[in-house]
């Protein structure tokens, strides 16, 4: 007989992979991770001593050395603000292959129902931050996110690591020096989903002067898995006039990814609309200040809660 019952392991499941997540930066490799500590701990279930420890701290134990085995080796995943300078043009460059970029991560997989919780966490899956936390060295990215984001003790965080509190302390204070622990994020008030409306409409209608219009001065736009970005409300609007129109009739629907606000993009094919792309946006002083459209996530959009198409005279 098991320790420990198939239930008390499935309520990790998102503790889980929200920690993986800001390890490993990528959506599928942290929800493998999370599938393959899952098997793991199975089949070593006889050698969890209830006496010795925690069950979260067990489990944890073999989620924070798969990541750490994932991590050797492996290229660092970014975002494409952090690659170089503003593009000054519309070319996009060549894609880079998706092990580069950190992968979008549905609100739903990594973050807990309870409100004061996700207020506390929202912050830490926004993609500047999973980017930010890839930039330390795995260990200490294992210590800040135990102990900074997860609430963790040192001890605990210790005796998960096989390090001393000591070390552990130190691995934080490097990391606290590289990396600011972001403040809890606000909810959405009436006045961002009214901007996040008036963002719909403007984008479905194609109206690029309401678009700009809804954009912080120094706001950047990406499209990953292009290298390509912009600083600037005015590179951003001289991009969309100089578009292919590939934007026109399309339409969106609301999703939560990454602790911010987000949409499926759906273009028109005959009578149904297919998933093209999906937009990520950042939102601060009433303004738009990021816009990511992840050129190359349509496929992914089952996995979002999106439907995969619609008829066009749902939108009639």
């Amino acid at each position: 007989m098991t320790p420990f019952s198939a239930e008390q392991l499935e309520a990790h499941r998102i503790g889980l992979t929200g920690f993986c997540y800001r390890m490993l930066g990528g959506a599928a490799e942290a929800e493998d991770a999370v599938q393959e500590t899952m098997l793991r701990a199975w089949r070593a279930a006889g050698s969890y001593d209830p006496g010795r420890g925690a069950f979260s701290t067990w489990l944890y134990r073999i989620a924070a050395n798969l990541c750490l085995d994932l991590l050797r080796g492996a290229a660092r995943r970014t975002i494409a603000t952090d690659l170089g300078p503003a593009a000054n043009g519309p070319e996009l460059g060549l894609p880079l292959p998706d092990d580069r970029w950190i992968r979008p991560m549905p609100d739903a997989r990594v973050l807990p129902d309870d409100p004061a919780e996700l207020a506390a966490q929202r912050e830490s899956v926004r993609l500047a931050f999973v980017a930010a936390l890839q930039q330390l060295p795995p260990k200490q990215r294992a210590v800040l996110i135990l102990r900074e984001v997860l609430g963790w003790p040192a001890a605990e965080v210790a005796t998960l690591l096989d390090s001393s509190v000591a070390s552990v302390n130190s691995a934080l204070q490097r990391a606290r020096a590289t990396l600011r622990r972001p403040a809890p994020a606000a909810p959405l008030d009436a006045a961002h989903r009214s901007l996040l409306d008036r963002y719909v409409d403007a984008f479905q209608r194609f109206d690029i002067e309401a678009l700009t219009a809804l954009l912080h001065e120094d706001a950047t736009m990406s499209m990953p898995p292009y290298p390509w970005w912009l600083r600037g409300r005015a590179a951003i609007r001289t991009a969309l006039e100089h578009s292919d129109g590939t934007c026109h009739g399309a339409r969106l629907l609301p999703v939560a990814v990454n602790g911010s606000p987000a949409f499926g993009q759906y273009h028109p094919h005959g009578d149904r609309y297919r998933p093209f792309a999906l937009d990520v946006l950042d939102l601060a002083d009433g303004r738009i200040v990021g816009m990511t459209t992840f050129l190359d996530a349509a496929g992914d959009f089952a996995r979002f809660g999106l439907p995969v198409e619609l008829l066009v005279a749902e939108f009639r």
